[in-house]
């Protein structure tokens, strides 16, 4: 049974239509960069929750969930509808294996993210850790249009902090938009154009990849790794890909 924790809605940030951030501030909760919880309402009596990945860092004491209101969803419409200083439910726990303390030893690590997949780089980006254990990180982000691609200050101080280590490339899919490649990802793998942009080889050699967002993006990286002789990572038996589907 879930032990429930009090938040309250402290910021809350709607980006376009139908795209939020909610802070939260609730009780220190331990957690590692790339987990989820259960955020909850009380609706009819009961607490009607879904998983959230956190956006902020573990040693942050206030929560950020990023997150897509759902068309004829039972939560997310209600999570847009909160004002500052209303409750929410939080799970007392964090799950999830898309963590760094999972990845093996390589130099290279390949963040790969559509739409609110990107919540988890966010957080494991504002770890020490990622920058002490990787000599070079590139982060792909894909969203349909400009207006989608949030959180871009945020890349911007990765990037001016971590020049030499950090690569950020945005893909737009559906409009053509200065320093942006218009196309997806997986197209972008097929052809060679992200390795030529970032001026490195995606092989078994050294690389790491995670996928996180849109299981048909994350179906058809998987397979095109996978015939470059990659394979899913597990603690069983290590490999280059992990995943975590949204959608």
């Amino acid at each position: 049974m879930t032990t429930w924790l009090h938040g309250k809605v402290i910021e809350k940030k709607q980006w376009c239509v139908d795209l939020y951030s909610l802070k939260i501030k609730t009780t220190p909760l331990q957690f590692k960069a790339g987990q989820f919880v259960n955020i909850g309402l009380q609706v009819d009596g009961k607490v009607l929750a879904r998983p959230y990945s956190l956006i902020n860092s573990p040693d942050d004491s206030v929560l950020e969930i990023h997150f897509n209101s759902v068309k004829n969803g039972k939560l997310s419409p209600l999570l847009t509808s909160l004002a500052i200083g209303d409750n929410v439910q939080v799970s007392d726990r964090a799950s999830g294996f898309l963590t760094l303390n999972e990845v093996p030893k390589v130099d290279f690590l390949w963040l790969l993210a559509t739409g609110t997949g990107i919540g988890p780089f966010l957080s494991m980006l504002k770890t020490p850790e990622l920058w002490q254990d990787f000599k070079k990180i590139i982060l792909c982000y894909s969203v349909k249009s400009f207006e989608k691609l949030v959180y871009r200050t945020d890349f911007d101080t990765f990037q001016s902090q971590h020049q030499n280590q950090f690569c950020f490339v945005p893909f737009i899919t559906r409009e053509k938009i200065d320093n942006t490649i218009h196309s997806r990802i997986t197209t972008s793998l097929e052809n060679g154009m992200l390795e030529k942009q970032v001026n490195l080889k995606l092989t078994s050699d050294s690389n790491h990849i995670m996928l996180c967002g849109n299981s048909n993006m994350i179906a058809d990286v998987t397979a095109l790794l996978e015939n470059r002789g990659m394979s899913r990572h597990t603690r069983r038996e290590p490999g280059n890909i992990a995943i975590e589907k949204y959608y």
